[in-house]
C-alpha cells in the first residue's frame, strides 16, 4: 500500500484535462499547409511521395498522405510545411484533399441524440501493421482516458453501435470485416482510422487488397494519420458526436 501511494505521489496525476485544447510538440506533423506561389514547378515532391497523395495543383489528399515529410524535406522553395495541428478528422472523403483549410466535421442530430452520450465500438484489424491499433489502444490509457466521454471499445460486435477499421482491408480480413458488421444492430456508424484504411496507404495497388466493403456501406468518419495520434482520434470522435 505505502508502495502504491509512494508511486501515485510520484507520478501525480497523468490525465490530459482538457483533450480539445491540447497541443502536441512541434516534431509532429499535422495539418500540411501549401503555398503555391512559391512553387517552381519542378514536380520534386509529386514524385518523392509514395502514396501519390499531391495533386498537380499542390493539394494534398490526407486519405492518402502517410506524414513521411519526404515532400517538405526535397522542395528548396518551402512550399510545403508541416505543421503540429492535430485536428484533421473529417466526415467527408473529398474535405481531406486539401492545401491547408479543412471544414468543420459534419454530423446530425440524430447521430448527437443516439451516440452523444454514450458510444460502444468494435475495431477490426484489417491487415493493418498494428501501429493504428496501438494508437486507439492509447485512447483509453490513463493519459487520453476516452472512457470519460462515454466512448468504449467493445469486445464483441453485438454491444457495438459503431465499427472502427484499421488496415488497408486485405482479401484475408474482408469477410471477417463483413460479418463483424452484420453482426452489429441498426443503427451503427462506419469509422475508417489511418492511411490504409481510407485509400489503401502505400499497399493501394495491392492485388491483395479487397476493398469492396467500403462501396457498400456509407463511412461516417474519417480519421487521417499513420498511425493516427490520440488526440486526434478522440477530437474527431467528440466533434462527429457534438461532444462538449
Amino acid at each position: 500500500m505505502l508502495e502504491t501511494i509512494k508511486c501515485a505521489k510520484l507520478q501525480k496525476n497523468q490525465v490530459i484535462k482538457d483533450i480539445k485544447s491540447a497541443t502536441i510538440k512541434e516534431k509532429f506533423r499535422g495539418l500540411p499547409k501549401v503555398d503555391a506561389k512559391n512553387c517552381t514547378n519542378c514536380n520534386e515532391c509529386q514524385n518523392i511521395c509514395p502514396t501519390n497523395a499531391i495533386g498537380q495543383d499542390l493539394s494534398i489528399d490526407l486519405g492518402k498522405c502517410i506524414f513521411c515529410g519526404d515532400c517538405e524535406r526535397v522542395c528548396c522553395s518551402e512550399v510545403i510545411k508541416f505543421t503540429n495541428f492535430h485536428k484533421i478528422g473529417s466526415s467527408s472523403r473529398e474535405n481531406l484533399i486539401t492545401k491547408g483549410e479543412l471544414d468543420p466535421i459534419q454530423t446530425t442530430d440524430f447521430i448527437k441524440k443516439t451516440f452523444g452520450r454514450s458510444l460502444k465500438l468494435r475495431q477490426v484489424s484489417a491487415g493493418g501493421c498494428n501501429s493504428c491499433e496501438m494508437e486507439l489502444n492509447a485512447c483509453s490509457n490513463a493519459n487520453f482516458d476516452m472512457g470519460r466521454f462515454g466512448i468504449e471499445f467493445v469486445a464483441s460486435p453485438r454491444h457495438a453501435d459503431g465499427i472502427v477499421i484499421t488496415g488497408p482491408i486485405t482479401q484475408n480480413m474482408a469477410k471477417a470485416l463483413q460479418d463483424t458488421y452484420q453482426a452489429m444492430a441498426e443503427p451503427k456508424i462506419v469509422i475508417l482510422v489511418g492511411a490504409c484504411a481510407i485509400s489503401g496507404g502505400i499497399f493501394q495497388n495491392s492485388e491483395e487488397l479487397n476493398r469492396e466493403f467500403l462501396k457498400k456501406y456509407n463511412v461516417d468518419l474519417y480519421i487521417p494519420g499513420c498511425p493516427a495520434h490520440p488526440l486526434t482520434i478522440i477530437n474527431a470522435l467528440l466533434d462527429f458526436l457534438q461532444s462538449k
